[in-house]
C-alpha cells in the first residue's frame, strides 16, 4: 500500500494524478487534521488513518509529504520500522544524510520533488535515491512517479537548483504580472490573461513540440526594430534577467535553511 504521510496539498495533487492515470495499488493517507482526511476520501477515494503509527504499519512505499520543520518530529515519533519499506521525501532541502537511519537499517529513503501540475497528469519530478537504494525498488518509485508526468533522476547536489526553477509558480507568477500589466494598457482582465496565457504557455509548448531552438525562436519571434525587440530590450535594461537570477538565489538560501533544520 501507498501510505501519505501529510494530507497537504501536494499530496492531493499526486493522489488526484494518479487517480487520473487510474492507479490502481491502494492508498492511504494520514494527517491529524481530519477535515483534511474527509475531503480527501470523498474527492479521491482514499483509504484514511488518523493514528500515525497504524498508518506506517500498513506501508509498503512511505511517502513523507510534511513541512521541512516537521519531518524531524514525524520520524522521531514513528520510531524504528522492523521491516523492508521504501520512503520517499518530499520534504524540500533536508538531504539524504538527514533521513538515512532514522526509521531503522531496513528503511531504504529516496527523494522526490513532484510538481503540483501532477494533478493534470502533466507535472516533472526530480528524484535521487540514497547509496544502498535496489535499482530494482528504483524502477518501481520511477514508474509511480512516471504515472503523473515526467521523471528526472538527478544527484542531490543539484536538488536545490532543481527545486527553484522548476516550480510551476514561475509561470503562475508570469501569468499573473504580464496579464497585470496589460490590464493596465487598457484590456480586460479576461483578455489579458487571454494574451498573457498564449504568449507563455503556447510559446513554451512550440518549443517543446517543434523541435526549433530556443534562439530561433526568439529571434523569429522579436524581429530588429518590431514591437516584441522593443519590449524585451526594455525588459532586460530593467533588470529582468537579473532579477530572476536573485529570486532563485534566494530560493537556494531557503532550501540550505530547510538542510540546518533540527
Amino acid at each position: 500500500m501507498i501510505v501519505f504521510l501529510g494530507g497537504g496539498r501536494i499530496t492531493a495533487a499526486l493522489v488526484a494524478g494518479l487517480r487520473l492515470a487510474k492507479f490502481e495499488e491502494p492508498i492511504l493517507v494520514h494527517d491529524r487534521n481530519a477535515d483534511k482526511l474527509q475531503r480527501l476520501k470523498k474527492e479521491y477515494r482514499v483509504a484514511i488513518e488518523s493514528d500515525l503509527r497504524r498508518a506506517v504499519k500498513l506501508a509498503r512505499v512511505l511517502v513523507v509529504a510534511v513541512r521541512p520543520n516537521a519531518v524531524r518530529g514525524l520520524l522521531q515519533e514513528i520510531g524504528e520500522v522492523k521491516r523492508s519499506v521504501t520512503a520517499i521525501s518530499l520534504a524540500a532541502g533536508i538531504p539524504l544524510s538527514k533521513l538515512r537511519g532514522t526509521l531503522g537499517p531496513s528503511v531504504r529513503w529516496a527523494r522526490a520533488m513532484p510538481s503540483p501540475v501532477c494533478r493534470s497528469g502533466h507535472g516533472l519530478t526530480a528524484l535521487t535515491f540514497d547509496r544502498r537504494f535496489p535499482r530494482s525498488a528504483r524502477r518501481d518509485v520511477m514508474n509511480l512517479f512516471e504515472k503523473v508526468g515526467s521523471v528526472l533522476q538527478i544527484p542531490e547536489s543539484k536538488f536545490d537548483a532543481f527545486t527553484v526553477t522548476y516550480s510551476s509558480s514561475h509561470g503562475y507568477h508570469a501569468l499573473a504580472t504580464l496579464a497585470g500589466a496589460a490590464e493596465k494598457l487598457g484590456l480586460t482582465r479576461k483578455v489579458a490573461l487571454t494574451a498573457a496565457a498564449h504568449a507563455l504557455a503556447d510559446g513554451i509548448v512550440a518549443w517543446r513540440e517543434g523541435g526549433i531552438s530556443l534562439d530561433a525562436l526568439l529571434s523569429e519571434s522579436a524581429t530588429p526594430g518590431g514591437i516584441a525587440r522593443a519590449a524585451m530590450a526594455a525588459m532586460d535594461s530593467s533588470g529582468y534577467a537579473r532579477s530572476i537570477a536573485r529570486g532563485l538565489r534566494a530560493g537556494m538560501a531557503r532550501a540550505r535553511g530547510n538542510a540546518r533544520l533540527e
